[in-house]
């Protein structure tokens, strides 16, 4: 099929769906509650469908007093044992696949289910809309005369008791759509290869060739690749290999702090960037105008959503709120019910409602991963912001960084300890020290509370991480590449003590 026809045909489908986005921008909670009770219905007679009576379930109130909010650990039986080649234990259809995913942290991995609903009504139905909302606003793309440079973190596909497993990135490529496959590079075959150092070469031999006109993957591995793109091919900005490059798919960490480092790698300024929210559990969210900084809610992806104020999250007085009952600006914990059979289920992600009308988020950071050893309540969407308004004083830029509490001893106030591994390093660390303290203090007054006079936070202490030092680290975890992530923010010092050493 010639490359106009594919385009002009793409682009039509792709604006029909609008049509139907439309209708749960303008029917929320009734698209939601339609989700919940479609999920109930189908799912009735399965091993939690009995065990909780799902077809007596007949409002929300019901279904949330009747239904735990559970985490992975408290399912993970029930996962095994699907594992394991069971059927019907939590999902009527029958579940072959299982995204293994170890989150940004945690050793030991997760097996989420997914169904082929999942596949077809969240997954794949999230990659056709991400271009039906960039088309929408962008009506004179040219997005399917070239094609898309996807990096993911697929690794190869594990069979075991009759199910696979592997990278949800190597699931998606394995059940890929021959639309989706005629418009990506690399080639499957270089998507799935496992060791990243060689697999990035062959992205580069491979996509160098192509008229790539968008990117989509990770930022942090993405600006690898894309910093090795231009020292093999001696271009002085992308545009010189791909000058009909024109958007930025990008999610999974935040974008401020590497905005600056893309904007020098691309720079026009009518180049797009949008965000998207997916994990393994599901597709949740995608940026649905040029330049915004929040993400619009994609309600009828076969998934109930519900939040756990974070003021109240994990103790006695903790509530849970159904989509229609959520205000702005407050900080939540995402709980999912999915069609793949997770129920009531913690993802461990936190988000800020910036509108509900329609509901737009933006993503704070994990449950798990924010410091509040000391009453400070500081989390990642706090570090970003800082980082970014401080290297734009400084002139510094950002690769990677951790964050740990120096614990109180004796007499010895607490404090946060920093490690950075900069691309361009402060001229005066200790004056960068000082002026993230004080972003720090403007973003949260939790922070600037227990500061005040050094009553409980001394100063921060900031090291300067040596070159490759992140890399080296996920390197000796077996993490390079796609969806591995630097854990930010940490109650612990686990990770920091890591880093300290191999930086000595």
């Amino acid at each position: 099929m010639p490359i106009t026809l594919f385009n002009s045909i793409a682009s039509w489908l792709l604006k029909k769906r609008y049509h139907q986005i439309e209708l749960f921008l303008k029917y929320p909670e009734e698209v939601q509650d339609e989700v919940l009770h479609q999920l109930l219905s189908f799912a009735e007679d399965t091993e939690i469908g009995r065990k909780y009576d799902f077809e007596s379930i007949t409002s929300y109130e019901t279904f949330a007093e009747r239904i735990p909010i559970v985490s992975y650990e408290e399912v993970e039986p029930m996962i095994e044992r699907s594992r394991r080649g069971e059927q019907n234990i939590f999902w009527p259809t029958t579940i072959k696949w299982f995204a293994k995913s170890s989150g940004t942290t945690n050793a030991k991995s997760k097996f989420i289910p997914v169904s082929s609903e999942a596949l077809e009504d969240c997954h794949y139905k999230s990659s056709k809309d991400l271009l039906c909302l960039y088309l929408n606003n962008n009506e004179n793309s040219q997005l399917f005369t070239g094609k898309s440079l996807r990096l993911g973190g697929s690794k190869e596909l594990y069979q075991d008791n009759g199910t696979v497993f592997g990278d949800l990135s190597a699931i998606l490529i394995d059940n890929m759509p021959f639309w989706a496959e005629l418009s990506s590079t690399p080639s499957n075959k270089v998507s799935l290869m496992s060791e990243w150092e060689t697999k990035l070469q062959a992205i580069i031999r491979e996509s160098v060739q192509e008229n790539v006109t968008s990117l989509a993957g990770v930022p942090s591995w993405m600006l690898v690749l894309l910093i090795n793109v231009l020292e093999q091919t001696g271009k002085e900005h992308l545009f010189k290999v791909w000058e009909n490059l024109e958007v930025y798919f990008h999610g999974g960490v935040s974008f401020n702090p590497y905005k600056d480092q893309y904007s020098r790698l691309l720079p026009r300024k009518n180049f797009n960037y949008y965000e998207i929210y997916n994990a393994s559990e599901g597709f949740f969210a995608i940026q649905d105008r040029n330049n915004a900084d929040d993400l619009l809610l994609m309600l009828d992806y076969g998934i109930f959503y519900e939040f756990i104020p974070m003021e109240t999250y994990g103790t006695s007085e903790q509530v849970t709120l159904p989509l229609w009952n959520v205000k702005v600006n407050r900080n939540y914990a995402v709980i999912i019910t999915t069609n793949a059979g997770l129920w009531r289920y913690k993802i461990g992600d936190t988000v800020r409602f910036t509108s509900t009308n329609p509901y737009r988020i933006k993503i704070t950071g994990r449950t798990k991963h924010h410091i509040n050893v000391f009453g400070e309540e500081l989390i990642i969407e706090n570090a970003e912001e800082a980082l970014k308004s401080i290297c734009k004083k400084t002139g510094s830029e950002i690769k990677d960084y951790t964050v740990a509490p120096i614990f109180m001893e004796g007499k010895e106030k607490g404090a946060h300890e920093w490690i950075i591994e900069f691309r361009k390093a402060p001229e005066e660390l200790a004056y960068f020290t000082e002026i993230l303290d004080n972003a720090l203090k403007s973003l949260n007054s939790d922070y600037e509370a227990k500061r005040y006079n050094n009553i409980t936070l001394k100063l921060p202490k900031v090291h300067i991480a040596r070159e490759n030092l992140f890399y080296d680290w996920l390197k000796s975890k077996d993490k390079l590449g796609g969806q591995h992530k630097i854990p930010r923010l940490s109650n612990k010092r686990d990770y920091i003590e890591e880093l300290l050493q191999m930086n000595k």
